[in-house]
């Protein structure tokens, strides 16, 4: 049987992992689900639910990779020795499986954003009609398939390496990479005239904005800042080493996504007041705002191009991770080469892309917006973001606080940790408040409560 690898250095994991969320969940899905989310009151119940269940879940899932030394499936197996907690795994691998399939898309729109800005799309257009061209690619049916198989090629590529040589190596080039130039954007962005009310748009809360939509938003934006509920973190603690500090890093990982995610918001909504576009934009925010304050800074060919392609970067460490969860189960349980199950994940994942890829152009299952309410797109994010994740969630919580080996939760959480004192509190998050606020919001979102009525 082949070692199992691990990372190379601490480093090397807490930017992987960063890597996970500060993709496409910070640069792209956390803005434009703010402006549809209430702004402020969104950001506030985000950062409680990150502190509350994010992280406790984090360390949860960690704990149980690094224990069993195993990928999803096969690990709630060999910690419980029941065949019905393999169900638990096999959820974290469909919901990775339905995830990939869009955020591909979603990268793919980025790789064409690339190739434009080297052609200087924006030169000479008004703000209006550099924004009017998302719809253009939102619409293109075979340059959105054709960029997804793409982007999935490059992500298989990196995977198909193996986790220090792969995952690890390009993480470490990329991530700090793409925090410099998303600070030096933001900076750009501060002397823009709608700073201000972005600034107010986003940090300041209005709560008679909430709704049992904002509420399940903010959680699942909190499992999609953090990678838990899919099984990745669980994936990526089983290659980390014995020593690691698991709370220290989740803490740390955490404070990083939410000021990226915060910072990320401001630099977008800037642009999105000081030229009156509307908030509440949808999956094309970044790709309708960004371009204009591109076209307003010297040298607009030179950091348009080199954002999109950062960004790339960055959607290929998510993606990855991503990756990396289905691969993983399909070696270990299956007993397949790395090599083949890469290449399988990639295709199967391609293929089920396909309708979201052209949601925009109405080609495929054009009744689908009118029967569901939401475009194929739309609904594969919304169940996978606003059901699967917490499901994960709230059933890996119910796993770690009430199934798992006392003495070997303990172990893990404690061992090369200075932080042994928190043990106590996060098994009381682990066992009580983590199941209860996802079970009460799951309530909410199926009409059986309602939560609004405590703010």
């Amino acid at each position: 049987m082949t070692e199992r690898e691990h990372w190379g250095s601490k480093l090397g994991f807490i930017l992987a992992t960063a890597g996970s969320a500060v993709g496409l969940g910070s640069l792209w899905r956390f803005p434009y689900v703010i402006g549809t989310s209430g702004g402020g009151a969104f950001v506030l119940l985000y950062l409680f639910f990150t502190l509350l269940i994010g992280i406790p879940l984090f360390i949860a899932e960690v704990l149980v990779g690094r224990s069993a030394q195993k990928s999803s499936v096969e690990a709630y197996f060999t910690l419980s020795r029941s065949y019905n907690w393999r169900i638990l795994g096999w959820l974290n691998l469909a919901t990775t499986f339905i995830v990939l399939s869009y955020y591909s898309v979603v990268s793919g729109w980025a790789l064409n954003y690339t190739l434009m800005s080297i052609n200087q799309f924006t030169k000479g257009k008004s703000p209006d009609e550099i924004r009017s061209i998302w719809t253009a690619v939102y619409s293109a049916a075979e340059s959105s398939v054709f960029w997804q198989a793409v982007f999935l090629s490059l992500t298989g590529g990196v995977v198909y390496s193996g986790i220090r040589k792969g995952i690890e190596y390009w993480s470490q080039i990329f991530m700090p990479a793409l925090i410099l130039a998303l600070f030096g954007l933001f900076l750009f962005s501060m002397p823009l005239p709608g700073f201000g009310q972005a600034l107010e748009f986003t940090l300041a809360p209005k709560f008679s904005s909430i709704d049992s939509s904002c509420i399940l938003n903010a959680l699942g934006m909190a499992f999609w800042t953090l990678s838990v509920g899919m099984g990745i973190i669980l994936t990526y603690g089983s290659y980390m080493n014995p020593e690691d500090d698991i709370p220290k890093t989740g803490m740390i990982i955490a404070l990083i996504s939410c000021i990226v995610s915060v910072i990320a918001a401001l630099m977008i909504f800037s642009v999105v007041f000081s030229f009156g576009f509307p908030a509440s934009s949808g999956p094309g925010l970044i790709f309708q705002t960004l371009p204009v304050l591109f076209a307003e800074l010297p040298g607009t060919l030179l950091i348009s191009t080199l954002f999109f392609s950062l960004f790339i970067f960055a959607a290929l460490t998510s993606s990855i991770s991503i990756l990396e969860v289905l691969v993983a189960n399909l070696i270990e349980v299956f007993d397949i080469s790395r090599h083949r199950a890469t290449c399988y994940s990639c295709a199967a994942a391609f293929i089920f892309g396909i309708p979201s890829a052209l949601s925009g152009s109405g080609l495929l299952f054009p009744e689908w917006p009118l029967l569901y309410g939401k475009t194929f797109f739309e609904t594969m994010d919304y169940i996978a973001s606003s059901w699967m994740m917490p499901l994960g969630g709230i059933f890996c919580a119910i796993f770690v606080g009430w199934f798992m080996d006392r003495r070997k939760a303990l172990q893990e959480f404690t061992q090369g940790s200075s932080w042994r004192y928190l043990y106590t509190p996060w098994l009381f998050c682990i066992r009580w408040l983590v199941p209860l606020a996802i079970i009460i919001i799951i309530l909410q979102e199926a009409e059986v409560v309602d939560v609004t009525k405590l703010f």
